[in-house]
């Protein structure tokens, strides 16, 4: 298993953030082909205290990364990017990690 993982840094407007996430980027980056699962955390905390460096992360699972490529080549893999980039693109880190099944 394969996770395109995006982590978020805190927004200025957290409000309008989470109207646009919510409302609009998550619907669009659900229809992606080849998407297994979808899941978003809100980070609430931190152990040291206080919020955290990061706001929200999202673990999105794909089969294996040959999936996770044809995902990202696709309109809606196409469109989720271009919609990330427009409301997001300073705040977000992207990274693709793979799943140690011991």
């Amino acid at each position: 298993m394969v996770k395109l993982i995006a982590l978020y840094k805190h927004p200025e407007n957290k409000e309008a953030f989470d109207q646009h996430y919510f409302g609009h980027h998550a619907p669009i980056t659900a229809k992606i082909p080849g998407l297994q699962k979808m899941e978003v955390t809100r980070v609430v905390g931190s152990p040291m205290g206080g919020e955290g460096k990061y706001y929200i992360m999202c673990e999105m699972y794909y089969e294996n990364h040959d999936a996770l490529k044809a995902a990202m080549k696709s309109d809606e893999g196409r469109a989720s990017g271009k919609d990330l980039m427009s409301f997001a693109g300073d705040l977000v880190t992207l990274m693709i990690g793979e799943e140690m099944n011991e």
